[in-house]
């Protein structure tokens, strides 16, 4: 006798046939874990990420300082512990933002249709059509101070995080807005749809109630495999001194702050690449597993 599975457990099922995404999530899972708990392991170890010692300079690794020191004599693995907190939080932040944007023009774009229809297309169009990269760095080279922002809110450290999080985020909702639209336009012609609407449902109701959760699927895809991007978006800024500052870390200033070292400390550049990379091909093969989960058609046999 067959037992009928729930939704929810042959998703599971065909999520752990997916070894590349179970992989990549114990690997997020734990450099995530390493991440937010990092002022906790400094305070256990005793020792401050952001005190320099220069006669400390480019130490090998040692039972006090597991990857050695930096240019400045600080500990290289505290900081790279301090930058993925800073460049997973720019990615799944900014990656979220873009999910609310993208899904909230393409279900009023697909359900109401018409004129609103066009003008936000073509405004996707538009961006889309922008070269993304050069767009960044304008729009991270824009001096808040010069639009109102107080000086002293300018130049912290929160601001600057913040400011980036939200300019990966506003380049990014193109894609799911083009997904939510194409789904919302098969979804409100279906019976559940239709029935709603003859309720007397607001327009409103219908779209945030009824169908955007229908597209839960397809956008839990296209987001996670967006955070890879938005890291490397993040890390591009930081690398070309636009995202975040010293003495902040993020993955990418701290490969700023390698590339004059190459000769003399390639691992200090080493390992912050490194991290990048492990961390972008991580949430792209979860996002693979994710796809082939929640996809029956995909499901192999």
């Amino acid at each position: 006798m067959t037992i009928a599975l729930s939704p929810r457990r042959l998703v599971l099922q065909r999520l752990l046939r997916h070894r590349l995404a179970q992989l990549s999530l114990v690997f997020l899972a734990v450099l995530l874990f390493l991440s937010l708990a990092a002022p906790l392991i400094a305070e256990l170890r005793g020792i401050d990420p952001s005190a320099t010692d220069l006669f400390r300079r480019f130490e090998p690794p040692s039972a006090e300082h597991w990857l050695g020191t930096d240019d400045l004599g600080r500990d290289l693995f505290q900081r790279l512990l301090d930058g993925g907190r800073v460049s997973l939080l720019v990615g799944i932040s900014g990656a979220l933002l873009s999910a609310v944007l993208g899904a909230v023009i393409g279900v009023f774009a697909g359900y109401l249709g018409g004129r609103l229809d066009s003008v936000l297309m073509r405004l996707t169009d538009g961006v889309i059509a922008l070269p993304l990269l050069p767009l960044l760095i304008v729009l991270a080279a824009i001096d808040p101070r010069k639009i109102g922002v107080p000086a002293e809110i300018a130049q912290s450290e929160t601001f600057s995080l913040y400011r980036i999080v939200v300019i990966v985020g506003l380049t990014g909702w193109t894609t799911v807005a083009r997904l939510v639209r194409a789904e919302t336009l098969s979804l409100k012609a279906r019976d559940f749809t239709r029935a709603a609407r003859a309720l007397g449902a607001p327009a409103l109701r219908i779209m945030f109630r009824h169908i955007l959760p229908n597209t839960a699927g397809s956008l839990v895809v296209a987001t996670t495999m967006s955070v890879g991007t938005l890291i490397l978006f993040e890390s591009t800024l930081s690398f070309l001194g636009l995202g975040i500052q010293p003495p902040a870390a993020s993955w990418g200033n701290m490969l700023t702050g390698a590339q004059e070292l190459l000769q003399a400390a390639p691992l200090l550049a080493v390992w912050p690449g490194l991290l990048i990379f492990l961390t972008v091909i991580a949430f792209n093969f979860v996002g693979d597993g994710l796809q082939d989960a929640l996809d029956p058609r995909s499901e192999r046999r």
